[in-house]
């Protein structure tokens, strides 16, 4: 090698040296400026109320402001989308749902790649549903329900807050596993579904534990069955009358693809810190919400069997969307 090309080789690896250690210790130094966590959905919904409060404990563990920012609109593809674009340096992180998870087959054409375009950070929370009926419709039991239905194929109805949503695809998934044949009617927002179902416009409907048990308990609605794996008191699951059944809400956080995977277990490790905290279990717990804590490899498994369940179930009852 000539002589007086050995100086500019030093120069060069020690530029690359120094470039790597400061990225090094931008990682270890993170964060060193306000984070955002963009919330694709409406305010006031789970998700957004979700990600302030985890927005807040992370601002106090982490020492730099957190700010929860909703993006509203496309079933939660402008959102997602505008994360997607943002630079993969760990400050700008999306909220998410299963909404997302079953969009990967009900709108194949957004302008992102759930598992191509992010990274899993953690799951947050999960909460059951709750089937509930007008109390006009002629059913004691979930099993006295299936009959009915069975009897009257396609003559009843359920309620959702929209094509897509966690409400949509529960009342999908009992279909498919009750053999059952009801219609599906969408609306804008649950407000209005669930208005129609106390109204007894439409049948029935999936909605959150937390929402209809008071109305459940005012005998404003019948409630029949939560969608988990275990009862909320006396009342019985839906695997219970057909077995294999599930479907929740279930919340969690991810980040632009290429964001350093430092940055991304650092955030892992505080959410699941912040979510086995007793008194977040005992206060997600009264609210009908159970904390999810996964490695950052438990979550990507979770997230790719969770989009297989739902394409599935996407596939079956030709859903589109609206």
């Amino acid at each position: 090698m000539p002589i007086a090309r050995r100086p500019a080789l030093k120069l060069l690896a020690a530029v690359l040296a120094a470039g790597a250690a400061a990225g090094a210790f931008a990682q270890s130094d993170y964060p060193s400026h306000p984070v955002k966590i963009v919330v694709p959905f409406a305010a006031g919904g789970p998700a957004d109320n979700y990600a302030r409060f985890l927005a807040q404990r992370l601002t106090e563990s982490l020492k730099q402001p957190f700010v929860v920012e909703d993006k509203p609109g496309a079933g939660s593809v402008i959102g997602t989308d505008a994360v997607a674009k943002s630079p993969a340096d760990g400050y700008t992180l999306l909220m998410m749902s299963n909404t997302h998870t079953v969009n990967e087959t009900l709108m194949p054409h957004k302008p992102f790649k759930l598992m191509t375009d992010f990274v899993g950070i953690a799951p947050v929370n999960y909460s059951d549903l709750m089937l509930v009926v007008n109390p006009k419709v002629p059913v004691k039991t979930l099993a006295d329900l299936i009959a009915l239905a069975k009897s009257k194929p396609g003559k009843l109805t359920y309620a959702s807050s929209g094509t897509g949503t966690p409400y949509h695809m529960a009342g999908e998934l009992f279909k498919h596993m009750a053999g059952v044949n009801i219609v599906h009617v969408p609306y804008k927002g649950s407000s209005g579904a669930r208005t129609d179902v106390l109204g007894g416009q439409v049948d029935m409907m999936f909605d959150a534990v937390t929402t209809m048990a008071p109305l459940a308990k005012e005998g404003k609605v019948r409630a029949l069955a939560t969608t988990g794996t275990t009862r909320d008191g006396d009342l019985p699951t839906v695997a219970e009358t057909v077995p294999g059944y599930e479907a929740t809400i279930w919340l969690g956080l991810m980040a632009p693809k290429g964001t350093p995977q430092a940055i991304v277990e650092k955030l892992n490790a505080e959410v699941r810190r912040i979510v086995a905290q007793p008194d977040v279990k005992e206060m997600w717990a009264k609210q009908g919400a159970t904390p999810m804590s996964m490695s950052t490899a438990e979550f990507t498994k979770y997230l790719n069997q969770d989009i297989a369940k739902w394409a599935t179930i996407v596939k079956i009852s030709g859903a589109k969307q609206d």
